[in-house]
């Protein structure tokens, strides 16, 4: 089969691997109809992320079809299409009793790491993927959603949910702003809306992609690369700042606009991936009564989104801005990390 492989930092190959066979009891062989690439994938080949090695397929997206079974998969059957989760659960252990799969503790990958498609293991970005712990960590393709949606419930929208909206604990009346308008900044705005904020500020360097922000429900946009980019965030709030700020990129930059522009007994939620440190001025935040979160999301909340989606409560198509083959995955990577002059957001490969 072809996929696409991580060859060393800065280094990628659509080449012919092995096809995957079933490992284990719980796995299942999945044919992909559809993936995409995100932006933990361009950190990847910054190498930003050590733990995954030359020879590792990438990819965490996707949905596909069942083309084999193990032998202890009973609630799944060949033929079913399936959304793959981007956090694998193996369903047993302590912290995925908690709902915590971000940490679960199988021994897939490795012990206390739930993210492991295109990390620890070959991911999605391939013809065939050997999927573990099947049971617990697809989601049925209901009818009315697409293959390309299902993309966008594998990792985006629950983590904009998760580690933006929820960790952040935006609630009814808040002024909630979210630094980068990339693809998980999006969902972020998109699923805070639910949760009835007075105001959302879009932060971002690209003007085309904060007044995109409005298409998924942010009320305001800002351009990062203003003079008075604080003073015009300050003057959508009573002054003091803004209820919750959500960093959704991943540089010390935006993390510290977010610190900048938080009020006092504020919550500021990370979500973006992170390859440098940041420095934390704990001397001037300590008394500020600041909430700080960050996380790997869980997906636990994948089920509740794909029932949003397919009722047609979220702006899920709207993401999807380019459409390759996925044998043209080298290009679709290329649009991708130009999305400044490609005014790519979420780029979709079918099979």
């Amino acid at each position: 089969m072809k996929a696409l492989v991580y060859k060393g930092p800065g280094e990628k190959s659509w080449e012919d691997v092995p096809n995957p066979t079933i490992q284990h009891p719980t796995d299942i062989i999945v044919k992909m109809d559809a993936t995409t690439i995100c932006g933990t994938d361009l950190h990847i080949l910054k190498g930003d992320v050590p733990a995954v090695t030359p020879g590792r397929i990438l990819g965490h997206e996707g949905v596909g079809t069942i083309t084999e079974i193990g032998a202890a998969v009973t609630t799944l059957k060949v033929g079913d299409q399936v959304i793959l989760s981007c956090v694998s659960a193996c369903g047993k252990c302590s912290y995925c009793k908690l709902g915590v799969f971000s940490h679960c503790l199988g021994e897939e990958g490795a012990s206390g790491i739930g993210w492991i498609f295109g990390h620890l293991i070959d991911g999605t970005q391939a013809e065939y993927v050997r999927v573990p712990y099947a049971e617990t960590s697809v989601y049925p393709l209901p009818k009315g959603v697409t293959p390309e949606l299902g993309c966008v419930l594998s990792d985006i929208l629950p983590t904009g949910h998760e580690i933006g909206v929820q960790y952040g604990a935006i609630k009814a009346g808040d002024v909630v702003a979210v630094v980068g308008a990339g693809p998980v900044g999006l969902a972020a705005i998109a699923t805070a809306g639910l949760y009835g904020p007075s105001r959302i500020i879009s932060i971002d360097l690209d003007a085309n992609r904060t007044e995109a922000a409005k298409r998924f429900g942010a009320t305001d946009a800002v351009v990062g690369s203003d003079k008075d980019w604080k003073q015009q965030v300050l003057a959508l709030t009573d002054g003091l700042g803004v209820d919750v700020a959500i960093e959704a990129v991943g540089v010390p930059t935006t993390f510290q606009m977010c610190v900048d522009i938080v009020r006092p007994a504020g919550h500021v939620a990370n979500v973006g991936v992170h390859g440098k440190p940041v420095e934390l001025a704990l001397q001037d935040l300590w008394i500020s009564n600041i909430t700080l979160t960050m996380g790997l999301v869980n997906t636990n909340t994948l089920g509740t989104l794909l029932k949003m989606v397919a009722q047609d409560k979220l702006p899920a198509s709207e993401f999807i801005s380019h459409r390759f083959a996925l044998a043209d995955i080298m290009e679709a990577y290329d649009v991708f990390g130009r999305a400044a002059e490609t005014k790519a957001l979420k780029v979709i490969l079918n099979a």
